[in-house]
C-alpha cells in the first residue's frame, strides 16, 4: 500500500479541516437519521462529488427524512417536488409567462432553481416530466424556448423512489438512471435505534431542531478539493478493470457507462476526503462499486433470478468483483 500514502503536509492539512467539516455535517444529518452512518456518509460523499442521489426503498424508512435533515443542516436554498403523474415539465423547470402590460415574455423559474432539490417519489410520474430534469441534472442549466438559464451553484438532486415492482410507478429509463451518481438504500431500523426515534419524537421533531452547519460556499471549496485528491495508475487501472469486466460479461446486457466510471473515479476522490486522505486507496473503490454501478448495469434475461432487480445487479457485481484483481 505503500504507493497509496504520498500525501504532503499541505495536502494533509486541507484534508483534515475538510473531514472536521464534513464530521460536523454528518452529526447534524445523524440527529435525525439514527443508526445509518454508512447511508449519511454516502449522501455526503455525493454531495462534495458535485452529483445527484437517488435514494431508493420501500416506503416510511427515511428516504424524504434524509434529503430534508440535509437541506436544514446546509445553509442554502432548498426545494421539494412531489412528484404525480399530473405533473408537467413546465412545473419542475418553470415557463414564460405573457407580461401584457410590458408585451414581452417574463421568466419563471421552477422549483429546480434552488442549490438542494427533492424529487420526491420521483418514479410517480411520467417519463416526460421525469425528463425535465435531464438537462438539468447533466449541465446545470436548463433550456426554454432557446434560452438557457443556469442553475445556482452548488446544485443537487436528492430523488427518492419506491421500489420498481409497487404499482403505480413508471421506471427510470437507464438515461435517466445514468445521471445519479449514486443510488442507495436505507433500510429497516435496528430495534435499539427505532426505539430511540419514538423517544426523540415524543415531544418534538429533531428535524425542526436542526441548524446549518455547513454553507454553499463551503461546499464549492470541498468540491475543488475533491478534484485535487490524487488517484495512482494502478488504482486507475484497478477501476478500469471492474469497469471493462461489466461490459464483457456475459451475465449482463448493459455494462457501466463512461458517465459512471468517471462517477466511481470522483466519487472514490470525495470518500477519500472525508476520511482525511488526500489520495485514494483500493478500497475506497471497491466501497463504492455497488451503490455507483449497480443502478447502471442491466442483467442478462439468462442470469434473471427471484431476486428484486436492484439486488440482483449487486448480487453480480458482487461476482464480477472477485474476478478482478486488486493492486499491492
Amino acid at each position: 500500500m505503500r504507493r497509496f500514502q504520498t500525501a504532503n503536509r499541505e495536502e494533509a492539512a486541507v484534508a483534515t479541516t475538510a473531514v472536521e467539516k464534513v464530521n460536523e455535517l454528518q452529526a447534524a444529518i445523524e440527529r435525525v437519521i439514527k443508526g445509518k452512518p454508512e447511508a449519511v456518509r454516502l449522501t455526503i460523499v455525493t454531495l462534495i462529488a458535485g452529483g445527484h442521489l437517488l435514494v431508493e426503498d420501500v416506503p416510511g424508512v427515511g428516504k424524504t427524512t434524509l434529503a430534508h435533515a440535509m437541506a436544514r443542516s446546509l445553509d442554502c436554498t432548498f426545494q421539494r417536488i412531489q412528484f404525480t403523474s399530473d405533473l408537467l415539465p413546465s412545473d419542475v423547470i418553470g415557463l414564460s409567462v405573457y407580461n401584457q402590460h410590458m408585451g414581452v415574455f417574463d421568466w419563471k423559474p421552477g422549483p429546480v432553481f434552488a442549490n438542494v432539490v427533492l424529487a420526491d417519489e420521483i418514479n410517480r410520474t411520467t417519463p416526460k416530466t421525469q425528463s425535465a430534469l435531464l438537462e438539468a441534472m447533466a449541465e446545470g442549466h436548463v433550456t426554454v424556448e432557446g434560452v438557457t438559464h443556469t442553475l445556482p451553484a452548488p446544485f443537487i438532486v436528492v430523488a427518492t423512489q419506491n421500489p420498481i415492482e409497487h404499482h403505480g410507478t413508471y421506471p427510470l429509463p437507464e438515461s435517466q438512471l445514468d445521471r445519479f451518481m449514486l443510488r442507495l438504500r436505507i433500510g429497516y431500523p435496528g430495534a435499539d435505534d427505532e426505539k430511540e426515534i419514538l423517544r426523540d419524537r415524543e415531544r418534538t421533531d429533531p428535524l425542526e431542531q436542526l441548524r446549518p452547519v455547513m454553507s454553499g460556499k463551503d461546499i464549492l471549496e470541498l468540491q475543488r478539493h475533491v478534484s485535487e485528491v490524487s488517484v495512482d495508475d494502478a488504482l486507475v487501472d484497478y477501476l478500469m478493470r471492474v469497469v471493462n469486466a461489466t461490459r464483457e460479461t456475459e451475465m449482463l446486457d448493459l455494462g457501466v457507462s463512461p458517465r459512471g466510471t468517471l462517477a466511481l473515479f470522483r466519487a472514490a476522490q470525495s470518500l477519500a476526503l472525508t476520511e482525511e486522505r488526500s489520495y485514494c486507496v483500493p478500497d475506497d473503490i471497491k466501497r463504492l462499486v455497488l451503490p455507483i454501478f449497480a443502478h447502471r448495469i442491466v442483467v442478462s434475461s439468462r442470469f434473471s433470478s427471484s431476486l428484486r432487480r436492484s439486488e440482483e445487479s449487486e448480487a453480480v457485481l458482487k461476482e464480477i468483483m472477485k474476478t478482478v484483481s486488486v493492486p499491492l
